[in-house]
């Protein structure tokens, strides 16, 4: 699986970035893959060589990245479409249809129906797919992006684990996959808007959109959700923020939903400056 995982991070990450730096990529992947660094001992690969940096889009620099981050139903859809309208602003939702197919099979659906059994599955996927959204090259100054490959880990996989549906040993390997990325491929985030939404109104949404893998979501499956995103972004209780966080109130209508988002435009399309 994780052979399979790191062929797929070559074919889909690596070609994104300079072919002047691919040598100093490879390095860092022999570096901090033993079983590569066994197979390539005495052909000029040595650790030495290595020059320690992390991965970097370039031409990037100077644009915003803005991350939307919230409960299910919390309202990020309505928020996405509302800011999609505006000049110079890049949307990217999170992949949920690939999640929902691969290869004709659905983990999405597979992992809400049996977590225990196939929420490695899913996330290990929900994984490269974020990691690939993150690592496009930009096409408009600002980008705003559905959620993170932080969120996936610090919410989704911590709360499978934390409710035991997740075995430590698939923990433990997707923590090991998530350290490895943050530490060598440069994840920008200029700020972080959440969508602050109680458990209920998510619960209420939700059974009003009736999408098919959610139907047999529980409100205490959203409660979990949310105490997570609260620890993380709000009390800062779990895992370090890397970047700083506008909270925007998500239990209103639609209209006054879209008067906030209004509000906070200057907010959020300046987080750069």
């Amino acid at each position: 699986m994780i052979g399979e995982f790191l062929k797929e991070f070559c074919r889909v990450v690596l070609p994104r970035y300079s072919h002047k730096s691919l040598s100093t990529h490879v390095h860092v992947l022999v570096r901090e893959t033993p079983a590569l660094r066994k197979r390539l001992s005495g052909r000029s690969w040595s650790s030495t060589s290595v020059v320690h940096r992390k991965l970097v889009r370039n031409g990037d620099e100077k644009k915003s990245v803005i991350w939307l981050e919230g409960n299910i139903a919390s309202g990020k859809t309505t928020c996405l479409e509302y800011f999609s309208k505006t000049s110079d602003i890049e949307v990217l939702t999170e992949p949920v249809s690939k999640w929902r197919n691969v290869q004709g099979c659905n983990p999405l659906g597979l992992m809400y129906q049996d977590p225990s059994r196939w929420g490695l599955t899913l996330q290990t996927y929900v994984q490269l797919t974020m990691l690939d959204r993150h690592v496009l090259p930009m096409s408009a100054p600002v980008r705003m992006m559905e959620r993170s490959i932080y969120s996936a880990k610090y919410i989704f996989v911590e709360n499978l684990y934390k409710s035991g549906k997740m075995p430590e040993v698939d923990f433990a390997v997707l923590s090991e996959w998530f350290e490895w990325i943050i530490k060598n491929i440069a994840i920008p985030v200029d700020l972080i808007v959440y969508l602050q939404t109680s458990p209920q109104t998510c619960y209420e949404r939700l059974k009003q959109r009736c999408r098919e893998e959610e139907k047999v979501i529980p409100l205490e499956y959203l409660e979990s959700i949310h105490h997570l995103y609260e620890d993380w972004l709000i009390h800062h209780k779990s895992f370090e923020v890397p970047a700083p966080v506008l909270v925007i109130p998500a239990d209103h209508d639609l209209k006054k939903m879209l008067h906030q988002y209004e509000e906070n435009r200057e907010k959020i399309l300046m987080a750069h400056c």
